[in-house]
């Protein structure tokens, strides 16, 4: 089983990659050469082990998330914010918060990357692993 799901991100994170694969004028940066959609917006610890709940969620978030949020939920400059951030703390954004923002996209609210769209292909239980992972991240990083 964890064959198919791994053979199963692999597929929709190289789909997700083409469709969204910035294009030439917005990937560089002219002073510096950097690849601002490759550019993480916060510096995140990745804990030493993660829960089985969250090592599943981590390859689904690679498979639906990474390409706007970065690695780690690090965020990607010019794409998404990072979600290890003070404002997607437990109090403020609950789990509840992720499950709607992939089923109905979300507004913009507290950046200025722009509306989030649906996540297309998601399940919820796709997206209670996809927080244990955002969660365990959240906590290695003192975001309670």
């Amino acid at each position: 089983m964890r064959s198919g799901i791994a053979i199963a991100a692999i597929v929709i994170v190289g789909s997700l990659a083409f469709a969204f694969w910035p294009t030439a004028e917005r990937s560089s940066d002219a002073t510096s050469g950097e690849s601002i959609a490759e550019a993480a917006l916060a510096d995140v610890l990745v804990p030493d082990a993660l829960s089985e709940n969250a090592k599943l969620g981590k390859l689904a978030f690679e498979a639906k998330c990474s390409a706007c949020h970065g690695t780690n939920a690090a965020g990607k400059d010019g794409m998404g914010p990072p979600l290890v951030h003070i404002i997607y703390e437990p109090n403020h954004h609950g789990d509840e918060s992720f499950q709607l923002a992939a089923k109905s996209g979300v507004r913009a609210h507290h950046w200025s990357f722009g509306n989030m769209p649906a996540v297309e292909g998601i399940t919820r239980g796709d997206v209670t692993m996809i927080v244990a992972y955002i969660r365990e991240l959240q906590r290695a990083n003192g975001i309670n």
